[in-house]
């Protein structure tokens, strides 16, 4: 699957280079960032980074009924600390432009999408994301992760560096990752197992922020995996398969808003 992926973002890489070459610039966004992972921490926060996901490899068409403002607005009604905004659009049938749209909320945006070259975060400093998904398994050659890493937090983006095992983690933190997401669903395979992330996240080190993705769908769910110490919980697919997503997260959260 991360192959399939990889070929599908190079048609968008091809085209950055194209207009690169044209002498076209994306200037950078001067409104407002906020901050991703200390709104994760705050003290009081719900720790519920909720995504907009209108669908996937795994289950097809999940909601395409529900526009990105209207979604993320009863995310934000129903208590997210942040947003995660599939940008992608072969698989997930996402685009760029949704970050635009649900900037107003006000919470801090995760641009969540396959981004394997220089000029994918550039384009991303143009939108008013706060931060941008960095997959480890993506890049066979750790000075590739290394610089893009480096690239995003000399130009304010804040990366998350997202794993699948021990060695993913092992090198996340060669690089210096201080956010650090577990993805229960490993891309390879798109098998889901919630123990990835209890396993894992017993390396947590002072100064990283943890958080937990994929298979989260229940109460008690989000208790566990917040009492083995992760401080986010990214929740997508639970919440989207609802006719009004920000419900499915006040359900997911006991009532509570």
């Amino acid at each position: 699957m991360l192959e399939k992926f990889r070929r599908a973002k190079q048609a968008e890489v091809d085209e950055l280079i194209r207009l690169r070459d044209a002498g076209h610039r994306h200037l950078p966004f001067d409104g407002p960032r906020p901050k991703f992972g200390a709104a994760l921490t705050r003290p009081g926060t719900s720790g519920i980074i909720a995504e907009y996901k209108r669908a996937s490899p795994s289950r097809g068409d999940i909601n395409l009924s529900v526009p990105p403002l209207q979604a993320c607005r009863g995310y934000a009604e129903a208590g997210a600390c942040a947003l995660s905004i599939l940008t992608e659009s072969t698989y997930f049938k996402g685009s760029l432009g949704f970050l635009s749209e649900v900037a107003p909320l006000g919470l801090p945006l995760l641009r969540k999408d396959f981004i394997i070259h220089p000029l994918q975060v550039e384009a991303t400093m143009a939108t008013p994301a706060s931060a941008i998904l960095l997959i480890v398994r993506m890049f066979d050659d750790l000075d590739e992760l290394a610089q893009l890493h480096a690239l995003c937090l000399t130009n304010g983006l804040e990366p998350v560096v997202e794993v699948f095992d021990e060695r993913d983690l092992d090198r996340a933190k060669e690089i210096g990752s201080t956010i650090i997401q577990v993805n229960n669903r490993d891309l390879d395979t798109l098998t889901t197992d919630l123990g990835r992330c209890l396993d894992m996240v017993r390396r947590k080190e002072d100064g990283e922020i943890w958080i937990g993705a994929s298979g989260i769908s229940t109460p008690e769910q989000v208790s566990t995996l917040k009492a083995a110490g992760l401080d986010a919980l990214l929740i997508g697919t639970a919440l989207m398969q609802y006719e009004n997503p920000g419900q499915g997260l006040v359900r997911l959260s006991g009532g509570q808003s």
